[in-house]
């Protein structure tokens, strides 16, 4: 991968999962619910069409909304997705940036609530809401 395809402020996300392994690297910028994730989408990522497959938005869009709520709290609040909602808007090429932006977030006892939406540059290309289940301790 080249790294000036990396926009400015995107290092290497902090944090590993089988999953985000196989889709890696996933970048981040930010904390918090300041975190916003990156993606250099290439050949691993394609549908049978040869663009993005929408498991891949989906994936994202939940890993952005759920460690943006967690790591909005200190100590780190482990967090559950109950129910997401995905609206696929337009279609990501291979080999584009796309980035994950936190639009809303709210944080009760029981329950969080988030939205995110996915961009290409300046299109939007899908939007998603969750609400995630808090541990009771």
């Amino acid at each position: 991968m080249d790294a000036r395809a990396i926009p400015e402020g995107f290092t290497p996300f902090g944090r590993s999962s089988p999953l985000l392994d196989l889709l890696g690297p996933i970048y981040a910028r930010g904390s918090g619910l300041e975190l916003q994730l990156g993606l250099l989408t290439d050949s691993r990522h394609a549908n049978g069409r040869g663009t993005l497959h929408g498991g891949v938005l989906a994936t994202l869009a939940d890993v952005g909304m759920g460690y943006a709520m967690a790591f909005s709290s200190d100590p780190p609040q482990p967090l559950i997705t109950a129910s997401m909602t995905l609206d696929y808007l337009g279609v990501v090429q291979i080999n584009e940036w796309l980035e994950v932006r936190l639009e809303y977030s709210k944080k009760g006892r029981q329950l969080a609530f988030a939205a995110v939406s996915l961009h290409v540059g300046d299109r939007t290309v899908a939007r998603a809401s969750a609400v995630f289940s808090v541990p009771m301790n």
